[in-house]
């Protein structure tokens, strides 16, 4: 028999909130640091794992990582799709 998985109690604003302070912090990291893109998506997941088990979901580690996981893959998706709309932009 198969376990019940999780329930993770979560809501629209920790996503609005917790994706442009890992953008915020990537950038300054990033201006502080000499950080090059290929590092973006490990320390994008460390901020984002950071701020889901600590911040956001503190009483469940599996919300927390599972959250976190989430949070991370968003910022990381903004960054790369700005990156690819400016190349093909300078392209033409």
């Amino acid at each position: 028999m198969l376990p019940e998985f999780p329930v993770i109690h979560t809501n629209i604003w920790d996503a609005f909130w917790a994706v442009p302070v890992i953008l915020l912090a990537l950038f300054i990291i990033r201006l502080f640091f000499k950080l090059s893109v290929a590092w973006f998506s490990t320390i994008a997941t460390v901020i984002g794992l950071f701020l889901s088990i600590f911040i956001s979901h503190p009483d469940n580690l599996a919300a927390g990582i599972f959250m976190g996981f989430f949070y991370a893959g968003a910022a990381i998706g903004v960054i790369y799709s700005f990156n690819n709309s400016f190349q093909a932009y300078r392209a033409n």
